[in-house]
């Protein structure tokens, strides 16, 4: 939807969830040395200024990555995400929050490539002067569930593909099923990470549904809420993960309770961790 600007949202705590576990997915993928493609289909600007008028209308990102960037007491497996953090900020300071093209470029060797699918205007040209001009990165202005065909399977037979639309429109829900069921026909052994808001409506449930319905090898759900279900706006958010690393449900073990402590309000955080 090309009315949705993320900005407004940067480093919240969906963007935290998303991207704490994008960064474990991406770290396993790297230790292999055999190359992968990263598939983003709505890629956004590649990093977001914090002191923007816009970031600063709502200050999401105080419950978000504001609750974590300084903290002592983080795990270890945190320590990748926060890192990404780090390496836009100085060490102690957080002016700029990075997106998920941002931090995948930082994990891909001269082997992997990155396809970003940007189809708002905009953010398509900022997206383009946030990433440097490679070889192994191709950024397109189309729509990223409709271009996710062209990429499965990727060449090397090894890939994560985030899905990640506003769902600002109801259609999306049913367009990200109909993509992913789409896309793991085309390729079954590929890493698939949805990502989806939890609002008080029946749409994400019933996108969750429909995901599992898709015969798939494995899948993990993750749900993280800061707020008591049926909370206004977006209380929480939650990730379906189609083939994930097998060492990545014990990870998320470990800080999907630090982040409800340290995210939650007033205590009325919660976490879901179910693998199939």
């Amino acid at each position: 939807m090309l009315s949705y600007r993320h900005n407004f949202h940067a480093g919240n705590h969906a963007d935290v969830l998303k991207h704490a576990t994008l960064t474990l997915i991406l770290s396993y993928f790297q230790k292999k040395q055999k190359s992968f493609w990263y598939i983003d289909t709505h890629a956004g600007v590649g990093k977001y200024d914090l002191t923007s008028d816009q970031a600063q209308k709502n200050k999401e990102f105080n419950q978000g990555i504001g609750m974590l960037y300084t903290s002592q007491d983080s795990p270890d497996e945190l320590t990748p995400y926060i890192n990404q953090i780090k390496l836009c900020n100085g060490p102690n300071e957080m002016r700029y929050y990075p997106g998920s093209p941002f931090i995948a470029n930082h994990f891909i060797g001269a082997q992997d490539q990155l396809r970003l699918f940007e189809l708002h205007p905009t953010d398509f040209y900022s997206l383009t002067e946030a990433l440097p001009s490679s070889k192994n990165i191709n950024i397109l202005k189309q729509d990223g569930l409709t271009g996710l065909k062209s990429c499965l399977p990727p060449q090397p037979r090894r890939g994560i593909t985030l899905i990640d639309p506003s769902y600002e429109v109801t259609q999306e829900y049913k367009d990200v099923f109909v993509a992913v069921k789409d896309a793991v026909k085309r390729f079954q052994t590929g890493t698939y990470m949805i990502w989806c808001p939890l609002i008080d409506r029946r749409e994400p449930e019933v996108l969750l549904g429909n995901l599992k319905s898709i015969e798939v090898n494995s899948s993990l759900y993750i749900s993280l809420s800061i707020d008591k279900k049926g909370s206004k706006g977006m209380y929480g958010s939650y990730l379906y993960i189609i083939n994930p690393p097998w060492t990545l449900r014990d990870q998320l073990s470990v800080i999907c309770p630090y982040l409800v402590e340290r995210m939650g309000i007033e205590g009325r955080g919660s976490f879901d961790l179910t693998a199939t």
